[in-house]
Parts: structure tokens; C-alpha cells; sequence
């Protein structure tokens, strides 16, 4: 999987951390506390959006009177600490990162979340020692599947975006890394396995665990 690839770029909820579940939570109360439930598919509807986006798109169909930056910083105060303390890497997520410190592939995060909530993972998980860039999907200007913020973080990694190494947990994600023109493994992850049969038909690798990467025990789609 790793052979002629020059940098490997991750996205992070989902993906290198196991994080999607605090969004659940954080839906059902911040919608309860404007009278709303949460309605089915809305996780769906609003995947990849960057968090600018996802919380406009918020404030449009709830009609929520708050600004879009009130509304993002009510999730990050909610999720910050979740984040900090209760979230945790994927399986092999760090033998995975650091084989390819020791191996002196760049690395880099290429998330949809907020600033504070990235700068909040680096921290728990001490990232820093492996990622060379990181930014946002507020950062880069648009959300996923624009190609936009792989196209960025591959340009300031100096790398190509047809010699990365994406990894992605979910369809929008992994079209995105494929509209960047590079190669996508899809990592399994609960929250998207309702989608696997199309993640499959996307995807170059699919995997259950890092480990699997190192292993040579990875699935290979094409």
C-alpha cells in the first residue's frame, strides 16, 4: 500500500480517532434545547461539510436565531472536553504513525472539525511529534468532497496530491481524496458501516485496523 507513496494524509473524526459518537450526543442536546429531535439521516445530509458550513446549514433548517459563530462555539464548549479526555486513537493508529516517522514519511490532518477541536486531539493524543501539517476544511475554503484541502495540505507537505496516501472513514471524505487524485484507503469505523458496500466500490484499500497496513493484511479494491 505504502509503495512509491511520498506522504499519507488523514482525516481525523472517524478515522484516526474514534470520535463520531460525541456528535450524536452533542445533536440531541443542542437541537432539544431549541425544541427540535434529531431527524434521521441528518448526519448523512451534513457529512463533510466543514464545520462553518455544518453549523450555517444548522441555523438555515432550524431556524436557530444564534449567529453561525455562536452556534460553533456552543458545539466546541460541549465536545472539548469529550475530545480531550474520552476520545481515543483507532485501532494501530499509533504503531501506524510511528512507522512512518521512522521511515521519514511526511504526514499530515486533513479534518472538517474546528481548529480548537483539532488543536484539542494534537494535544491528548501528542500528534505533534508526527504530523508535519495540519488544517480545516474552514481553513481550506471549502467542505469534502471538494478536493480542496487535500489539494492544500498535499502543496504545503511539497508533495504531489497523485503520490498521497489518504485515509478516510467516510464516502464524502474518500471522494474527496479521489477528486485530489490520490490513492484512498477507507478505514472501518460503526458509524459508516451502514455505507460499506458503496465505501467498498470507492475506496483502493479498505482496512479494519492500521495494523492491517503493516501487516499486508489490508483488503485491496483496485
Amino acid at each position: 500500500m505504502l509503495e512509491n507513496i511520498k506522504a499519507v494524509l488523514f482525516d481525523m473524526d472517524g478515522t484516526l480517532v474514534d470520535s463520531i459518537w460525541i456528535w450524536g450526543e452533542i445533536d440531541i442536546e443542542y437541537l432539544g434545547r431549541h425544541g427540535y429531535e434529531v431527524p434521521k439521516g441528518l448526519q448523512q445530509e451534513i457529512e463533510g461539510m466543514s464545520f462553518s458550513e455544518c453549523a450555517a446549514y444548522f441555523k438555515e433548517r432550524f431556524h436557530i436565531p444564534d449567529s453561525v459563530e455562536r452556534i460553533k462555539a456552543e458545539w466546541v464548549e460541549s465536545a472539548k472536553d469529550k475530545y480531550a479526555h474520552e476520545v481515543e486513537m483507532k485501532p494501530g493508529a499509533q504503531r501506524f504513525l510511528r512507522y512512518l516517522k521512522k521511515q521519514g514519511i511526511p504526514m499530515g490532518i486533513a479534518t472538517s472539525s474546528s481548529r480548537e477541536l483539532l488543536d484539542t486531539v494534537m494535544d491528548s493524543q501528542k500528534l505533534s511529534d508526527y504530523m508535519d501539517y495540519c488544517m480545516t476544511s474552514c481553513e481550506a475554503g471549502a467542505g469534502k468532497p471538494a478536493p480542496d484541502i487535500y489539494l492544500q495540505v498535499a502543496e504545503h507537505l511539497g508533495v504531489e496530491p497523485k503520490d498521497c496516501l489518504i485515509f478516510e472513514d467516510t464516502p464524502t471524505g474518500m471522494q474527496a481524496g479521489l477528486n485530489a487524485g490520490s490513492r484512498v484507503c477507507a478505514v472501518a469505523d460503526m458509524f459508516s458501516e451502514s455505507r460499506k458496500e458503496m465505501i467498498l466500490g470507492m475506496a483502493h484499500y479498505y482496512i479494519e485496523s492500521f495494523d492491517q497496513v503493516l501487516d499486508g493484511t489490508y483488503l485491496q479494491l483496485r
